[in-house]
């Protein structure tokens, strides 16, 4: 398991870095998706925060309810997930959007993802899956790149064309050997999905993977994010699969709930 950096002080903060509130979000930002508890060594290095500042902080977090203790060290508190539970554009597509998922997953039997475009990443925000070998390891609220997942080509293929220009100019994480990281080979498939209407992504990000993923539009024509089928490469069936989400993504676009 790779070791989180830890990251220059104000990594990403601008001027902001040296505020209390810019000490606090380094502070909950350091919580990786699949960790528990942190120390306050560990806290300090990643952050690059003194012990005695993070220490000071964290009592104040606490107070609040956005960290917890667990022992000697500290996790993200209830505080945290109640907060994120209330952003609204974010709740209403999740809400909405699950009993299509729902029906889909019983039809497909695979996993099935919803996914929305955050910064150059895409934030999963749903996930429906059958049992612990339906699909690869994801976590609702995990974050992945967007050139190498399905619901991150698809993002690409429908946002501004700046979007796609901005992820080409940073080096592209290489996740498997099939991952595309030559910008030119990412842009002809983008134009691509965007003529087909939906992306596949084969072992990009998972050996032994594959994902089928379409755009979700709200009724007003707005890009919503993106839903994908994820299956083991030697069951899948991608026409299938391409073919079922995008009656999905035709009904959520009648959704007057979401625009």
């Amino acid at each position: 398991m790779d070791v989180p950096r830890a990251r220059p002080y104000g990594d990403g903060l601008g001027a902001g870095a040296n505020s209390v509130l810019g000490k606090a979000r380094l502070i909950l930002e350091a919580f990786e998706i699949d960790e528990l508890d942190l120390s306050l060594s560990e806290l300090s290095r990643r952050t690059g925060i003194s012990k005695a500042s993070v220490h000071r902080l964290s009592q104040e977090l606490l107070e609040w309810g956005m960290l917890e203790r667990s022992g000697a060290e500290y996790r993200l508190g209830m505080r945290a997930f109640e907060l994120g539970s209330r952003v609204p554009r974010f709740r209403v597509l999740r809400d909405e959007v699950r009993r299509f998922m729902e029906n889909l997953h019983h039809v497909v039997k695979e996993t099935v993802h919803l996914a929305v475009l955050d910064g150059l990443e895409v934030l999963y925000l749903e996930k429906i899956a059958g049992g612990p070998q339906a699909a690869r390891p994801s976590r609702i609220a995990g974050r992945m790149p967007l050139h190498c997942t399905a619901t991150g080509k698809v993002l690409l293929a429908y946002s501004p064309p700046a979007l796609l220009e901005d992820v080409l100019t940073r080096p592209l994480e290489r996740l498997t050997p099939s991952t595309l990281i030559m910008p030119g080979a990412v842009r002809e498939q983008v134009r691509k999905i965007r003529s087909a209407g939906h992306a596949v992504e084969l072992e990009e990000t998972v050996i032994g993977y594959c994902s089928v993923a379409v755009p979700l539009f709200g009724s007003s024509g707005l890009l919503l994010g993106a839903l994908s089928i994820t299956a083991p490469t030697f069951r899948a069936d991608c026409a299938r699969y391409a073919e079922a989400l995008t009656a999905v993504s035709r009904k959520v676009a009648l959704t007057h709930q979401i625009n």
